[in-house]
Order: structure tokens, then sequence, then C-alpha cells
């Protein structure tokens, strides 16, 4: 099958001479790590909300206000069209693009606990400048401090939660970071919901409450373990043992050890990552996993849909308060989605997932451009019947996102790069990232407003073209030993050819 053909654990080094337990300190370390997945999601969520806001847009943005209440309807797509407004939730995102890189450096040297506690407190001073702002250049640095806790927290949570992990097991480990991620969307609804009436401040105890995040993930990075990997590249053998034994609950770890071992000599002798990120025998990780599937992620246009969820169902004719209904409506989808995921993607593996809900998604899509070309626009308003299911389409879309591309987008990377590459080439997948966030985040309310339903025929053409990648180039990487992934590509139908040399030297 294309894309498939990948090498059979009893091809593995040492693989099948793993040991381990699922043990109470392995689950507890994951657990309080992956809370760094609720900045992000908070942020997503809380952004938007606050954006649809009357008393946050006419304290900041009036001439948005004016525009969204002209006429007596809120039925044009340009309403909310305003460049200023979307670099409030965009600039966020440039910020963690270039913060990324100052990550690796302390991720790689000083381990992913290090970064997960600078982050958490770069994200506690970015909402406290938020929370106080009285006028926009105070909104944008706060935004931007925001930007760099995201960045460090995106480049170690990921990364941390995968070296812990047991290979069985790791699709569903490592997914705790997209359901906190999607508890912390669900969370920023519910906190809209209820400010939306506190007028007119509302608005600042919206931004003001994601110090609760930096909080919980800031005592994360506390109580938790370094992971063995991390303890290895800096040298600290023993401590390594003495953490991996723990968390795997058996003393028989000497061939698990023993591949970290050897895989850190071979990242020692490595001097510059970036640039060997970009050698031949890494150019399935680097094409695949730092620049494909980061990217991918955010082309899917659900992103979007949670930025401006308040702002978009209002666009389409909704009231505030309905908007911020749907919205609660599509985040919920998010987390049951997750859920589902955890539950299911290492028995069917992350290929399935993918093609699956793309076929999904590309429907949704195009669904929904239908219903808005024959029903909206033009000063017209959609029925409440139209509406509701628009809602239940988006409501499907966001569910099949939810346990294929939200997720997945960052366990996939996370398990791709060997050791010697893995602090920098998890930057170049979080810069990535972030890049077409915030790229799709400037640009998709002015999109909207020129584009009108084709935007949404746009995002399907674009998740045609992801599946593709996938389906011809993605290997199932399924309780594959993180360790030994490079021979997926070694049998793989492709990439085989690529990373020839490799096979050689082995």
């Amino acid at each position: 099958m294309a894309g498939g053909g990948f090498a059979e654990a009893g091809n593995l080094r040492r693989a099948h001479l793993y040991e381990y337990k699922i043990t109470g300190y392995f689950v507890f370390a994951c657990f309080v790590a992956a809370m760094g997945g609720s900045l992000f999601g908070y942020d997503l969520g809380v952004s938007g909300g606050v954006t649809s806001m009357d008393d946050f847009l006419k304290e900041f943005f009036p001439h948005t206000f004016k525009r969204k209440n002209a006429d007596g309807h809120e039925t044009d797509y340009c309403k909310f069209d305003d460049q200023i407004l979307t670099l409030f939730t965009s600039c966020l995102y440039f910020a963690a693009l270039l913060s990324t890189f100052a990550a690796s450096s302390v991720t790689k040297n000083y381990g992913r606990r290090v970064s997960i506690i600078f982050g958490s407190i770069s994200f506690f001073i970015g909402a406290i400048f938020n929370a106080a702002a009285v006028h926009i250049s105070m909104l944008i640095i706060g935004r931007c401090l925001l930007g760099v806790g995201i960045g460090f927290g995106n480049q170690a949570v990921p990364l941390y939660l995968s070296e812990m992990s047991p290979a069985k097991v790791r699709g569903a480990v490592n997914q705790l970071f997209q359901l906190t991620t999607c508890l912390g969307i669900l969370v920023a609804n519910l906190v809209n919901y209820g400010t939306e009436k506190l007028h007119p401040w509302g608005w600042r105890l919206s931004l003001g409450l994601a110090v609760v995040p930096a909080v919980l993930m800031f005592i994360g990075g506390i109580l938790c373990p370094e992971t063995p990997n991390s303890l290895v590249e800096m040298g600290r053998l023993d401590e390594a043992r003495r953490i991996l034994e723990k968390i795997r609950g058996t003393k028989n770890i000497d061939a698990e050890f023993d591949d970290l071992i050897d895989a850190s000599k071979v990242a020692q002798a490595i001097k510059n990552p970036f640039k060997n990120l970009l050698k031949r025998k890494y150019r399935p990780q680097l094409v695949i996993g730092a620049l494909g599937i980061p990217a991918f992620q955010q082309l899917t246009g659900n992103n979007s849909i949670l930025f401006y969820a308040p702002v978009l169902f209002q666009t389409l004719g909704m009231g505030s308060r309905a908007s911020l209904i749907s919205s609660l409506i599509s985040s919920t989808a998010l987390v049951v989605a997750t859920l589902i995921s955890m539950a299911l993607v290492d028995k069917f593996g992350r290929r399935v997932f993918f093609l699956e809900a793309s076929a999904e998604m590309i429907t949704y899509m195009a669904i929904t451009a239908i219903i808005l070309a024959l029903n909206f626009g033009d000063g017209k308003q959609m029925s409440k019947g139209i509406s509701i299911f628009l809602v239940l389409v988006i409501f499907l879309f966001v569910l099949a996102y939810g346990r294929s591309w939200g997720p997945l987008g960052w366990l996939v990377p996370s398990e791709l790069f060997p050791l010697e590459i893995r602090s920098a080439a998890q930057s170049v997948v979080v810069c990535v990232n972030m890049m077409f966030t915030a790229i799709v985040a400037q640009f998709f309310l002015v999109s909207l407003c020129h584009l009108r339903y084709g935007i949404f025929l746009l995002f399907a053409c674009l998740i045609f073209c992801m599946a593709s990648f996938v389906f011809f180039l993605l290997p199932e990487t399924k309780q594959v030993p993180i360790e030994e992934i490079y021979l997926l590509f070694e049998n793989h139908w492709f990439w085989k050819k690529i990373v020839r040399e490799v096979n050689q030297g082995h």
C-alpha cells in the first residue's frame, strides 16, 4: 500500500527486550506536564470570544464596533475585517515562532522541564498585561509575552510526553497535550459565555484568567521529573537510569537504557543540529515531521474556526449569545474527539485517522460552502433552521479534525526525530506551526470578506492535498520505539531511495 512498508518489531535493535508497567508515577508525570497544552487551548478559545465582545471593541476598536452594528443586522462578510484586530490574535503566534529557537537551546542544554517552567512564567506575565491593558500597545505586548510562553511550552511538552512514554501507548499519552489544549478551549468558551454579561470589564476577566493555566504549567514543571532521554543527553546517567526504572516500574530496563545511551552518543557528536537536520538521511523527518504536518495542521481551516468562532457565527447572522453557545458546542466536539483518538490511535494507527477524517472534513467544508452560497450574503439573514444545520456541520468538521490533524499534528512529528536532532527539529515544528497559525489568523477574516463562501472550498482543496501527502509519504508509526523510528524510512517504498546511504552505513 502506498505510504506503507514499515519495520517489524523483530527487525528493531532491542525493542523486543523492552519492559514496562503503567505506574502511578508515570501517569502523574504525564498528566501534570500535559497541562502545558492548556496555555495554547485557553488562548485559542478566549481570543475569539473577546474580539466579539462589544465592550472590548468599543474600547480598542471603535470603528469595527460601529461596522458590526451598522444597519441593525450582522450578516456582512466583512464587518470584522480589521487588520489591527486580527493582529491582536496573530501577534502571539509570531512571537511564539521567534521564541521557539531560544526554546530549542534551553530544551537541549537544560532539559524539557526548564522550558516548561520558563514558558509558564512568560505566559503569566502576558496574562497580567492583557487584563490590565488600557491601550492597544499594552495588548500587543501582553500577547507577545503569551506567545513566548506558548513557544516554549509547545516546544517542550510534546517532546516530554513522547520521551516518557512506552512505545505501545505513546500515541495516547502524547495526545494528553491535545486533550488539555481542547479542555483549555472549552473552559475559555465557558468563561467567555459568563463574562460577556459583565459590563464593561468582562473581557478583562476573560484575558486575566489565563494566569490559571500558567500556574498549572509552572507547578507541572516543578513537580515532574526530567525525561531519561534528556538526562542521558546531559550526561546525568545515574539519575536517568533511576527515573527510567521508576516510570517503567521495573529494574529490567537495560535494553531501553542502552538504546538511549547509543542515541546520546550519536547526538553528542553533532555540533550543529539545525544544520544536520538538512542532511539527506534526515530528509523524511524534515519533509514530513518538521515542515509538512505542522503546516497542514493549520491549513485545514479548523483553527480559523476556533480563533474566530464567535466572530464567524455573528458574521453568519447569529447574535452574540448564540455565537458564543455555538463556539462552545464546537469546543466540546474537540474534547470528545480527542478522547476518541486517545482510545483508538494506538490500535488503528496514525494513517487511518488522518485519511478517514480528511475525507469527512472535505465533505463538511464543501457542504458549508454550498449552504453559504445559497443562503447567505447581500444582506440576507439565514433562517434558524439553516443556522442550526450549519452549526451541526461545523460541529462534525471539528469532531473529525479533533481526532486526526489536531492531536496527530503534534504526536507524529514528536515521535519521528532521533535524539541527535530532536530539540532542533521540534523547534522547526513549532516555528512552522506558529507561522502558519499566525498567517491564517491574520488573513482569515480578510479572506472571508473577499472570497466569501469560496474560502471553505479552498480549505477543502487543501485538505485533499494533505491527505494525499499522508497517503503516499507517511509510514505507520504506531507502537514503534521512538529511538528506532528511522527504520521505517529505510523500508518505505519511497523514502528508502532517499536514505539509501544510511542503509549502507548500518
